[in-house]
């Protein structure tokens, strides 16, 4: 039986085997405790988790984070979202195929009492925002409940094996964030006034000012004096020929895989977009041991950190900026993908498309705010606030920090004696908000004696954890602003090598030329792959900053102090021409990158605005040219936006489509949102144990599943 489990990992422990038995379609399989339904299907090498009934397309996984529904099974004979639900022991999951889910009891039904629970304020979301804000209400003694739809806290940041920028002080910079989400949780759970309740979804907000929350199966409503919406983003989808095929999904879905599940969901990949997002799924690719052939951005220049891309090229991965993806190529998987060069109007360039052999394509082109509940608190009048990237995309930095700025108003509002929010706070919570600044040249000292760092970092970004934790203080940033660069002030360097270490972005290198006995330098690189993949004595290829290959080098040593954190330090022997600009050592070979010999087009016309009701573009816009101006009237046509997932995904892809026609936003009428934003078992709103998790106050009682679709 296949085995797509992660078994070595640089940063991530290994987690236990699998035990829990469950079957597919019939066939014997394992999952590990805990494991959601679409890890343990992957785990088990299974991609297709079932066909569309309109056309017989595959279905497999977009965003892995219950925001679609493309991954929908009947497990137990209900259906479910495959990417929420954890695998039960003698599971029998089974793909929908398009079938209505409804089960008879095995007994006389029981009911609960719907119960209404009061609480001060009311967090949607445990991650970064959710949490921060949580930590200031309970200081000030406010009464929280805080509810998150995952097993565990911390939201993104569990999925963040890289180290976070900005400062050391302000939002734990050069730690991990997956460590700075348990310390967050931890700090949460140590307090008496903040109930955490997980595994727990909020389902919509009434105009009674309550809020609908399934709790491990049981429906609740909560009424808060306010509301906080801490939900976080979902993934913006992208329209291209084959864009629903098995295999391509969302950068989140496989950092979901990869970092949560410790799945291998791939073998080859290829990235399309050059945000941060795309650049770090690149990255966990490379550390998961995956081929990643290449990413492509629309842009002149990636509108990521810098210091990302230059850590992906320098460790060979090209990346073909001013290219678009024309298609995903393959039958029921992705096969290849096709990409081509963009001209100034945004058009392909005709005889530029190369395809590269892949099986997964990675769509990491923007996020959008899940803002419904927060939209819905404010037209019923129910006090409310946003924090993170509910109400602002932005890095999960500056969401620890609007969190602790709201959670500060909303104890003032509630008549707290906390005082004013400090306005270090708001000026922090901008800065961390600050798009890339200005890139310079990068400078390369001219001294070839002593030793010295190298910072191999030529944009301004809000970072500085180099300038606190060197023990001689003799690294500071240019101007004394936390955007500017690093500088090294030429005081004596110690070679503690913990500046390399704790650079979020693998940017500084040490050079030492004090060797006696040799004209070469010694240069200390970090490396966050597994210590298996690189010894001492082995010669490796050393690139600048780049990705341009400098030569091979003998490597002196290899070390992991704890002070790296999971990193290793490599020191390879070079000589002075290029010891200086060494930025990295390359982890995969060119010919992984090269394109096929054949470009592979796709003929048919499958550019699919609605996942969920196999909408194509070529529809949507022949009703606009027939005057459609209103959302519900293309809905009521076609059904687009009337499927599974609510209406999630391609709104925002449609009044795309409105713009291409020359039609402003002012002229269309939205679609109109209805209650409820998550799928529920109907039965849950009578008080019926839905059997997707045991009951949290009861015994186990019979359970009753009903139809589940977006309402």
């Amino acid at each position: 039986m296949p085995d797509f489990r992660i078994k070595e990992h640089p940063i991530l422990p290994v987690v236990g085997e699998p035990s829990v038995p469950f079957t597919w379609q019939g066939r014997g399989m394992l999952a590990r405790p805990g494991e959601v339904i679409a890890s343990a299907l992957f785990a088990n090498g299974v991609r297709i988790f079932g066909h569309h009934p309109k056309d017989g397309s595959p279905q497999g996984i977009y965003c892995a984070n219950g925001q679609c529904a493309q991954c929908s099974v009947v497990a137990n004979g209900l259906s479910v979202k495959s990417c929420m639900v954890p695998v039960q022991p003698g599971m029998e999951v089974e793909p929908l195929e398009g079938r209505a889910s409804l089960i008879e009891a095995a007994g006389p039904l029981e009911f609960h009492e719907i119960e209404t629970v009061e609480t001060e304020v009311l967090i949607l979301g445990g991650g970064p925002a959710g949490l921060s804000a949580a930590i200031e209400l309970a200081k000030a003694g406010v009464g929280v409940i805080l509810i998150d739809d995952k097993a565990a806290l911390g939201g993104k940041l569990v999925l963040q094996t890289h180290k976070f920028f900005g400062s050391i002080d302000a939002c734990h910079a050069g730690t991990r964030g997956m460590d700075i989400g348990q310390k967050l949780e931890a700090q949460v759970r140590g307090f008496e006034q903040v109930r955490v309740w997980t595994e727990t979804t909020a389902l919509s907000v009434f105009s009674d000012r309550k809020v609908g929350v399934l709790r491990q199966g049981h429906y609740v409503l909560v009424r808060p004096q306010m509301l906080l919406v801490a939900t976080g983003a979902r993934e913006k989808s992208l329209v291209f020929r084959g864009n629903t095929l098995p295999g391509v999904y969302g950068a989140g879905a496989f950092q979901t895989l990869v970092n949560r599940a410790r799945v291998r969901p791939s073998e080859r990949l290829f990235v399309i977009g050059g945000g941060n997002v795309g650049l770090i799924g690149a990255y966990h690719a490379l550390q998961a041991g995956i081929q990643v052939v290449g990413l492509c951005e629309a842009l002149e220049e990636c509108g990521g950190y810098k210091v990302h891309k230059d850590k992906l090229v320098r460790m060979g991965v090209p990346i073909h900026t001013r290219h678009t993806v024309v298609c995903a190529n393959g039958t029921e998987e992705v096969q290849s993908v096709t990409i081509a060069q963009l001209d100034d109007r945004w058009n392909t360039i005709h005889g530029t498309g190369k395809t590269f052999i892949c099986d997964t394509v990675l769509v990491a082109v923007g996020l959008e705010p899940v803002d419904e509940f927060l939209q819905k608190a404010r037209e019923f009048g129910l006090p409310c606030f946003a924090a993170g990237d509910a109400e602002e995309i932005a890095e999960a930095s500056a969401a620890m920090f609007t969190g602790k700025i709201r959670g500060l108003e909303i104890a003032k509002a509630l008549g707290r004696d906390v005082g004013e929010v400090p306005p270090e706070w708001h000026r922090t919570a901008e800065v961390l908000k600050s798009r890339p600044g200005a890139t310079i040249t990068e400078e390369i000292p001219g001294d070839e004696q002593g030793v010295f760092p190298i910072f191999h970092c030529s944009q301004e970004i809000p970072c500085n954890p180099c300038t606190s934790i060197c023990p001689k203080g003799a690294i500071q940033i240019e101007g004394g602003d936390i955007l500017g660069l690093p500088m090294f002030n030429e005081e004596d360097c110690i070679a503690c090598e913990q500046c390399v270490a704790v650079c979020p972005g693998l940017a500084i290198t040490l050079v030492d030329f004090r060797k006696a006995d040799s004209k070469d330098a010694i240069v200390s690189i970090p490396y966050e792959f597994p210590g298996a993949m690189i010894k001492a004595g082995d010669v490796v290829t050393v690139l600048d900053t780049l990705g341009t290959p400098l030569g091979n080098v003998p490597v002196v040593k290899v070390r992991s102090p704890k002070f790296a954190d999971h990193a290793l330090l490599v020191r390879v022997q070079a000589p002075p021409e290029i010891a200086k600009l060494i930025a990295g050592i390359r982890v995969q070979e060119p010919w992984i990158t090269e394109p096929a010999q054949e470009r592979a087009d796709r003929l048919e016309d499958d550019e699919i605005v609605c996942r969920c009701e196999r909408v194509t573009a070529g529809e949507i816009r022949a009703l606009i040219r027939k005057g459609v101006r209103d959302m519900n009237e293309l809905k009521a046509s076609t059904r687009a936006g009337m499927g599974a997932c609510g209406g999630k995904t391609c709104p925002s892809l449609i009044r795309r489509i409105f713009r291409e026609e020359g039609v402003a936003d002012w002229q269309v009428t939205d679609f109109t949102r209805r209650p409820v934003f998550i799928e529920v078992p109907l039965g849950a709103f009578a008080g019926v144990v839905t059997g997707e998790g045991p009951a949290v106050d009861a015994q186990p009682r019979h359970a009753v599943s009903a139809f589940q679709g977006g309402l």
